[in-house]
Parts: structure tokens; sequence; C-alpha cells
């Protein structure tokens, strides 16, 4: 057989790499990593469930970017739970034993305790966002929770808002609590009144309203009749607007408002309320104060936001956005550090490892919450006018708690008085 020339072997060659790339993009585009979750895309949890799909979207965009995973594409699977729970077992079910999904993911403590039962039934590994204090029930070890509540939720939940009243001079004597009958505002509550119990505070009213409730003035009137130094609420979005209107439509009078309210963290509540926000005292996440500064949120945060305006979500990205994506960078590092999509031996990995993202270093403990809790808890003062653009500013919501991002310090009553 006559011998190829140099020419001949050197177009054989690249034959043979077009063929094993062609072979390769097939099989790329052919076998995606299935990533499956709810998404709350219309209801009243709508402004953190587009914020949530949005994030997502950006993390699969940048690792397919690079090649995916295993030498994989990632694919999301979702479906709109309609901001409704009774959705959520439908919806699992149907990602699991239909679209044969490879990893799950869930979001919100009220859908996350819904999910709960199908997905431990099928052994799945789960990563699960914003849900407070759901594995305390199950104890499911395959379960993790990317939010810094830590391994007592349900206090460190409310547990800034007990500590920056504690500076109070008198210090208070009574508090009111309310919140909705859902899973999140209840383990809020009852955190509440651990705190209240460890201060020696006197409980004046203590109240659940129904989760579909739209008018507080009723609440509102009975917390002001019991004259509370503190009032404490656990809500949803929806409730959180009607909460605070009725709250500044009452005049309620109060020494500290807010702690456990799901809501004012959201671009569209703070365009609502403007300046009627000052004074609040309530949870967060991250804020742009300058004490807080993780390696590529900021980086992070640019990019959300110019996908965010052609989108139309949530615009600040302050909230959901930054531990969405710490979400996904874990099981990038996971899948990645165990080169496997096996439910067993990630969530082994995950529960040993130190996990690098955009919003710091995060090691989960036995219950799959952080080791250490780090909720702050926030206070909004000197909001004015209207504009978005004043909430990136150092000294609109200061961070009171914890100590270590400690930015300001607590200004009473509520509301504060008008300058």
């Amino acid at each position: 057989m006559a011998a190829f020339s140099p020419l001949r072997r050197g177009v054989c060659r690249a034959l043979a790499l077009a063929g094993m790339l062609f072979a390769a993009s097939a099989a790329f585009a052919a076998d995606p990593i299935k990533i499956g979750f709810n998404g709350s895309l219309t209801g009243g949890n709508a402004a953190f469930g587009k914020a949530d799909l949005l994030t997502k979207q950006i993390w699969a965009d940048r690792v397919n970017a690079k090649g995916g995973l295993l030498g994989r594409p990632v694919q999301l699977v979702f479906y709109d739970d309609q901001s409704q729970p009774a959705n959520i077992p439908a919806i699992y079910t149907k990602l699991l034993d239909v679209d044969k999904v490879d990893l799950v993911l869930v979001s919100g403590t009220n859908f996350a305790a819904a999910a709960m039962p199908v997905i431990t039934q099928r052994n799945k590994m789960v990563m699960s966002l914003l849900s407070l204090a759901v594995n305390d029930n199950f104890k499911y070890p395959r379960y993790f929770q990317i939010m810094p509540y830590g391994p007592n939720g349900k206090e460190e939940i409310s547990r800034g808002f007990f500590e920056a009243a504690a500076t109070l001079d008198p210090k208070p004597q009574t508090l009111a609590i309310a919140g909705a009958d859902a899973e999140f505002a209840i383990n809020a509550m009852e955190g509440a009144r651990s705190h209240a119990r460890r201060m020696g505070l006197k409980i004046v009213y203590d109240r659940t309203y129904p989760p579909n409730m739209v008018e507080f003035s009723s609440v509102i009137r009975a917390i002001q009749a019991t004259n509370p130094d503190l009032v404490f609420i656990g809500s949803y979005p929806a409730d959180t607007v009607g909460i605070i209107r009725a709250a500044l439509e009452g005049n309620l009078k109060t020494r500290m408002f807010g702690g456990g309210m799901v809501g004012t963290q959201f671009a569209p509540v703070k365009a609502l309320f403007n300046e009627g926000l000052n004074g609040i005292v309530n949870y967060e996440l991250y804020v742009r104060e300058p004490t807080m500064k993780f390696a590529g949120v900021e980086e992070f945060v640019a990019e959300y936001r110019k996908r965010a305006a052609v989108e139309k979500v949530d615009l600040l990205g302050h909230y959901v956005p930054p531990f969405v994506y710490a979400a996904m960078q874990v099981i990038e590092q996971a899948v990645t550090g165990t080169k496997s999509l096996d439910d067993g031996k990630l969530a082994a990995y995950i529960h040993k490892t130190k996990f690098s993202t955009i919003v710091g270093d995060i090691a989960f403990g036995p219950d799959g919450e952080w080791t250490e809790g780090r909720i702050l808890m926030t206070q909004f003062q000197n909001v004015k006018g209207s504009g978005l653009e004043q909430f990136d500013k150092p000294g609109t919501q200061v961070i009171l708690y914890p100590p270590q991002f400690k930015s300001g310090a607590l200004i009473t009553p509520f509301p504060p008085p008008k300058k």
C-alpha cells in the first residue's frame, strides 16, 4: 500500500478531528443535565420567582458557555406554581417521574414543605432556597438550604430584631406578634416568641390571619389597642404590602415595627412605599452597605441588572439573586468535585466541603443548614422621594445586626418624626 503523503495525512487527521468534534457536539446537545424546580412566575410571589428564574438562567448560560458540567450542557426544567403550595406535589411528581430531572431545587418555605414528601420518597438530593426550618420536621440527610438561617432558623430569622430592641433605653416591655397562617410565618412567629421569653417581654397580641387576606386595617387597630413597645410581623409579599399600607394609613405607633416580612427586599415594594419605609426594621440577606464585600458579588449584580432591565424583573437584585446564584455555584462545585450526578455522593460531598461563593464561604451542617447563621437585620433610614438608585447608597438600609456587618444605629420610634 502506498504511503500517505504528508498532505493526505494532514487532511485525514483534520477529517478525523472534525468527526470527533461533531460527535462530541451531537452528544453534548442530545444529553443535557436536567435541573428541575418550581417557579412562582405568577401570583403573589412573582417578584421573587421571576428574579429566582433569571438568576438560574444567568448561571446556566455561563456554565454552558464554558462547556457545561461533566462535558454536558445544563438544561433548566421548571413549572409555574402560581404562588400556590397546593400545586407543588404535582409539579415535583412530574419533574421526577416524567421529566426525569437529574438535580432538584425548590424555592420558598411553604413550597419546600409541600415538595419534601415527593423528594424524600425518591431519595433525591435537594437544594432549597429561602426555606425556613423546613428540615426540622423531615430531618432528611440529603437536604440543603442556601439562605443563611443557620442551625436554629426559627430563632435566627428574628434574632437581630430582638438584639436591636435590647439596645433601647428604657428597655421594651411588651410585644405584639402577627403573621400569616402559613409555614414561613408560623416558624418566624415561633422564633419571636422564643426571644420574647428570653428577654422577659410580655406578649400582648399574638394572632395569625388567613394567607389570602388583603385588607389589614382591623389587624393594625387590634395591635394598636394593646399599645405594644415592639410589633413583630411574619408575612409574605402580598400581605406585607397590605400590612405596611394599613400601618401607615392607620397611624400605627410603636417603638419598633417589622422583623420577618418578606417583600420589603424587592424593588417593586421599595418603589411602592419609598419614604413610607423609613423606620421599618426588617430582615435581609444582602444589602450594598460598605460592610458587605464579597468576591464576585458586584460583578454578578451588574450582570443581573443588565438582564433584569430587559426581562422587566426586580431591578435591584439584592435579596434573592446573590443567594440563588450561590446555590447554583454549590451545585456546580459539587458535581465537578464528585464527577457524578449520584444523589448520595453529592450529598456526602456537600456535607464535608466548604464552598466559595459570591456571598462568601459556605459550610453546611448535619441538618443541611449553614453551620452558622448570618441573617441581617436592617432599618430603612433616609429614604427620600422616589428612585431605586438610592437603595444602592450607604445609609439608606443600614445593618443593625450581626455586629460584624453593622453599619448604623437603630432609630426609634416608628414612624420616625418627619424632618
